[in-house]
């Protein structure tokens, strides 16, 4: 059992000595107050779905957070539940009161960093993915190793024996999810328009798109540079913090924040486009994160204003570069913090049917998450998994030929889940399928699983 620390340092106003939460950043007791318990809700959340329990629901955890600020302890339990939360944001579509449990969850993740203590093996496994994942160095080691985990024949013979999911289920979640390596396409600094220059732009290159999927960032370089913007690409970027806020590490996502921000503004960019889901979704709520910082708040608030999702960016410029046919037939999968996050759910589809020959259908119980939710499926592997199936058994059930998502993390969950099934169907981001189009590439050239 953990235990839970002694509330240290000022007690807001209101609040009992003792409680939950402590003084910086809480969860807004206002905002608690906007839910109504209505329920509408519940069937659009993955750990409802799965497990029919209150408390793993958005309002269940809303009363565990307005239990922490009427003075209930933060205990274990409370803790495995706002643990257990997706992130995935449906509940804020689907909500009719317009409850921001966004921000509620995210506030609630910082206090549960601070104020208790996981079992070792949980601190130990949290410690060792954000002493990798957030850092592209790093990565790019393991790409090494992981080539001739691959290349052997050893992931094959691992995944097959279930051994490995026997005995560290945890581990067997990375090893499984671990994409097939392409070659790593370096990028030069700047990629200069295609035609008269329309626009300035930043490109994001992220961290786990950068090196476990780097055609995704030389397919949107082309695609910007083809519709007329001189893409800039800062060579010092690091990591945006996204994988940090959504996971309560406040401190840490600072530091990434506004180490981002000083790159893109010494870049002079007139817009930051990102193509990657969670990243574009904290980088948006930048000004939040940093609306205590003296320093960076205003720049903060700027910066934020000129984040934009590369298909929302798009859709807005409007095309000029050709479209060649696909004939292919695309489900659409909505990463979570996209569609939910962001609102970004018509401009994808927008730009995929305006490729000649293509056939966009939609996926059933598209609301509900792939599972992916940036590091919960190696926290939480069996959930996962079955969110994972779900997901998969969904997409399939459309009969396309090729998945399109934006993000990273949809795509490696969804492929472990297909090739789990059998099925076989191409995966590809958004931008590759409008990169092939405007390369004339045949659509065989797409997301060979």
């Amino acid at each position: 059992m953990t235990t839970t620390p002694e509330h240290t340092g000022p007690v807001p106003l209101g609040m009992p000595a003792g409680g939950a939460f402590d003084s910086h950043r809480p969860p807004s007791a206002a905002l608690v107050g906007d839910c109504v318990h209505c329920g509408f809700c519940l069937p659009t959340c993955p750990t409802y779905a799965l497990w029919g329990e209150e408390m793993d629901s958005p309002r269940g955890r809303i009363y565990l957070m307005k239990s922490g600020l009427e003075g209930e302890p933060m205990t274990d339990a409370m803790t495995q539940h706002f643990d257990a939360c997706l992130g995935c944001m449906s509940c804020v579509t689907a909500c009719p009161s317009g409850v921001q449990y966004d921000r509620l969850i995210e506030a609630t993740r910082a206090q549960v960093e601070r104020r208790h203590d996981r079992p070792p093996a949980d601190t130990m496994l949290r410690a060792a993915i954000f002493a990798l994942f957030p850092h592209k160095r790093r990565l790019r080691l393991l790409r090494g190793p992981l080539r001739a985990y691959q290349a052997s024949g050893l992931q094959r013979a691992v995944r097959r024996s279930g051994l490995l999911e026997r005995v560290a289920p945890r581990l067997a979640a990375m090893a499984d999810l671990a994409p097939r390596l392409t070659r790593r396409e370096r990028l030069p600094e700047r990629v200069p328009a295609v035609g008269r220059r329309r626009a300035v732009v930043g490109l994001l290159t992220g961290c786990v798109q950068g090196e476990f999927f780097p055609g995704v960032n030389a397919a949107t370089a082309r695609v910007l540079a083809a519709e007329g913007c001189d893409v800039l690409i800062p060579g010092a970027q690091g990591c945006c913090g996204a994988l940090s806020v959504h996971n309560g590490r406040e401190e840490e996502a600072k530091r990434f924040a506004r180490r981002t921000i000083d790159d893109f503004e010494a870049a002079g960019v007139d817009t930051v486009v990102v193509n990657a889901a969670g990243c574009g979704s904290s980088m948006k709520e930048y000004a939040d994160l940093l609306s205590d910082d003296p320093r960076y708040a205003e720049r903060a608030r700027a910066f934020s204003g000129r984040v934009r999702d590369v298909a929302e960016f798009l859709a807005a410029l409007g095309p000029v570069a050709e479209r060649h046919p696909l004939d292919v037939s695309v489900a659409y999968h909505d990463a979570c913090h996209l569609g939910h996050a962001q609102g970004v759910r018509a401009q994808p589809r927008d730009l995929l049917r305006g490729i000649p020959g293509l056939q966009l259908r939609e996926i059933p119980e598209a609301e509900l998450c792939c599972g992916s939710a940036g590091i919960w499926n190696i926290l939480f592997p069996g959930p996962a998994r079955e969110l994972g199936d779900r997901k998969a058994r969904n997409i399939a059930s459309t009969g396309a030929s090729l998945l399109v998502t934006a993000n990273p993390g949809c795509l490696l969950q969804v492929a472990s889940s297909l090739q789990r099934q059998g099925a076989r169907i191409g995966m590809a981001h958004t931008v590759e399928v409008l990169d092939a189009s405007i390369r004339g590439l045949p659509a065989g050239a797409l997301g060979a699983l």
